[in-house]
């Protein structure tokens, strides 16, 4: 009919074509790592340029959804009918003087691919993900943190982002310039624009030695502020705390070191066979006995000698080398909590009686600490604190997933009692109370969201849970 407006898909490809972009990925379904999550979005695009995301934006007048790599574990990357946006082909280096210490990225590259250009110049991230398979965007989304001592969050180690907004601009924010996007962007889960670019700072690569010790966790706070947080050589650190009695820690610490490495290579090797680490950890999975063999034969003989090896290679772990994430009816999964550095001990004792309350099926949980987060309004850090990260495997039939639940929202009740919070990239299982318990400035972040994205255009399964409007 002359002069009636053309449909959203064929306005849409006409945007697209006017560029000359490839046509849009013909998959309906997203899903994530635990196939637990799957949606049904309009289209998928993948894009390679700034254009044409910012065109396919003006051209889509429905709502977005942003995902990398696709290791959330709830729903976090898409939203039901939208454009979902794969940015995992967006992932050049578009900047990186050694000199500066300082390198920008597309939000598609993984921390492995920046290592590969870093490492020839003897430089390293100066924060990352444990796992180097995640791309940097869904990194910064979710404001990612390491086993760096001395560091926090991820958004501590930015210099800027630029983020493409819900009419199409594109901006440059950072803690002085739109300070308020930069820290409603980063840990905003692709709730206020698509970021484009991130500029990251940069350190040294160096040896680092490994050293491990058992303890009593009732010992472990002490030690870590005595030998660890007070050492200016310890670059990387984490406790184990085992299952399932909950009580024993094994404390692992890489300080930099003037020894040879034992570990010669500089980055570890993509597209490794890990197929007796995975068998280890299903066999760890299956009963009690097999967790005894961890912690009383397995992990002894490795941690038998105290290995130097190049930082790089250390933060570049494969998450390949954990079992699969999903299989048959059950699948492997993460939940994370962050409490205060002195509720440490009240917090493992209410998570001991929790867990095992709830026989939960609980692999490894691993300590870690963080400095204060500077600023960003989902602040999961609101002073130094501790994480205790928990990977579980469950049964995916409804009533187990009811269980997770149960037991999921126990620990968030723990974590908001002593001051602490959850972390948002997993299950969504908090209530909107414990959110707001969790995240007191969650208003201010919906009240930017509003301001930039008045249409709830940015939208994925985190926000239709939490967003009010």
């Amino acid at each position: 009919m002359p002069g009636s407006p053309l449909p959203t898909r064929r306005r849409l490809a006409l945007a697209l074509a006017a560029f000359g972009l490839p046509a849009l990925a013909r998959q309906p379904v997203v899903n994530d790592a635990t196939q637990l999550n799957p949606v049904t979005v309009e289209r998928i695009l993948v894009p390679r340029t700034v254009d044409e995301i910012v065109a396919a934006l003006r051209a889509h007048a429905g709502p977005v959804s942003i995902g990398g790599a696709r290791y959330s574990m709830g729903g976090q990357i898409a939203a039901d009918r939208s454009l979902h946006l794969d940015m995992r082909r967006f992932d050049r280096v578009l900047r990186f003087v050694p000199a500066e210490r300082s390198i920008t990225v597309q939000p598609g590259i993984t921390w492995r691919r920046i290592q590969a250009v870093i490492d020839p110049h003897d430089l390293a991230l100066q924060v990352m993900q444990s796992y180097a398979d995640f791309t940097v965007g869904g990194s910064l989304g979710v404001n990612a943190h390491g086993r760096y001592v001395g560091q926090g969050p991820l958004v501590s180690s930015v210099e800027a982002i630029r983020l493409v907004l819900a009419d199409g601009a594109l901006v440059t924010a950072s803690p002085t310039r739109n300070s308020d996007l930069f820290y409603g962007a980063i840990g905003g889960y692709g709730g206020i624009g698509v970021i484009v670019e991130a500029t990251l700072r940069l350190a040294d690569n160096a040896p680092l030695e490994r050293r491990s010790q058992v303890m009593s966790l009732s010992s472990y706070r002490r030690f870590f502020a005595a030998r660890i947080g007070a050492d200016p050589d310890a670059v990387m650190h984490n406790a184990t705390l085992y299952p399932d009695d909950y009580t024993l820690v094994r404390a692992v610490t890489y300080s930099r070191t003037h020894r040879a490495v034992t570990l010669p290579n500089r980055l570890t090797a993509t597209g490794g066979d890990y197929r007796v680490e995975r068998r280890l950890q299903e066999v760890i999975s299956a009963s009690p006995w097999g967790k005894e063999l961890r912690r009383r034969i397995l992990e002894p003989l490795l941690y038998s000698t105290d290995a130097v090896e190049w930082r790089n290679h250390q933060a570049g772990l494969d998450i390949h080398s954990l079992a699969p994430l999903a299989g048959a009816g059950t699948t492997y999964a993460l939940q994370e909590y962050f409490v205060p550095v002195a509720a440490l001990e009240r917090f493992a004792g209410r998570l001991r009686a929790i867990l095992r309350q709830h026989r939960v099926n609980v692999i490894n949980v691993s300590i870690r600490h963080a400095r204060k987060d500077p600023g960003t309004l989902l602040a999961w850090a609101r002073s130094d604190v501790f994480a205790f990260v928990l990977y579980y495997r469950q049964h995916t039939a409804p009533r187990d997933r009811d269980a997770v639940r149960a037991w999921s929202r126990a620990l968030v009740d723990a974590a908001t009692a002593l001051g602490g919070s959850y972390y948002l990239p997993y299950q969504i299982h908090a209530t909107v109370a414990q959110f707001h318990a969790a995240y007191p400035e969650a208003e201010r972040f919906f009240a930017l969201k509003r301001r930039v994205d008045p249409a709830y255009r940015f939208r994925n399964k985190l926000w239709d849970a939490y967003h009010r409007g």
